[in-house]
């Protein structure tokens, strides 16, 4: 008999937590699609001057016409910038998000480009092939320079190249193997000669050719005549 009374009023317990239980939630969840029902989402406007502005002119494209004067941005589109070292409400007042002292906080660039904090940096980790530098100004073509002047001892009708001069003593040897002719300081007598180089200035072209010489191309791979 004891034992059936426990049972009846644990039962009793049961429903009228549940009934509780569900009359406290209903009017939560209503509260809840209510104000999904309701809400409104929309961009925030930094600019403190248009947040109350009346743009409907504006916003009604058919029936105005933009002119420099009225052009502006979208509202949210553009942002002011952070105002730093003037107080600590902004969030970067006093050190101007340097923290406190160190390297990354001195002026100018705390290290140079490339360095890896000390580690093996990637230019120096990657191989290196001959013939194929990876420096700074690496396509940059290297000629052995011939002056003007070192043409003078010419005879006419003689065909002038590296080679020629190196054996007459006019030019010391190269660690170069293609060669550019330039104007000298000196003036150029030579006279009726032909002259080869993998290269010649405006200027040398035109004092060569003016004194009846003639400028020829050579190849670089070759040393043959490409253009004359």
């Amino acid at each position: 008999m004891m034992l059936c009374s426990r049972s009846l009023l644990l039962a009793a317990v049961m429903v009228s937590t549940a009934a509780a239980f569900s009359s406290s939630f209903t009017p939560s969840a209503q509260r809840v699609s209510t104000v999904c029902s309701t809400s409104n989402l929309s961009m925030k406007i930094f600019d403190w001057k248009r947040r109350e502005a009346d743009e409907s002119a504006l916003n009604d494209v058919d029936n105005t016409e933009f002119t420099f004067d009225n052009l502006r941005p979208a509202p949210g589109s553009r942002k002011r910038k952070n105002r730093k070292g003037r107080g600590i409400s902004a969030g970067q007042g006093a050190t101007c998000g340097f923290g406190m002292r160190g390297q990354k906080a001195r002026a100018g660039r705390p290290t140079r480009p490339g360095f890896e904090g000390g580690q093996q940096p990637l230019y120096r980790r990657l191989p290196k092939f001959v013939g194929r530098p990876t420096g700074p100004g690496h396509t940059k073509t290297e000629y052995n320079i011939i002056k003007l002047d070192e043409l003078n001892g010419a005879a006419a009708g003689e065909t002038v190249n590296f080679d020629t001069l190196f054996e007459a003593g006019a030019i010391t040897k190269s660690k170069l193997d293609i060669h550019k002719v330039v104007v000298g300081r000196e003036d150029f007598t030579a006279k009726d000669i032909t002259v080869q180089a993998h290269g010649f200035t405006k200027a040398a072209r035109a004092a060569i050719e003016a004194n009846g010489g003639t400028c020829q191309i050579l190849k670089r791979t070759t040393g043959e005549v490409i253009e004359a």
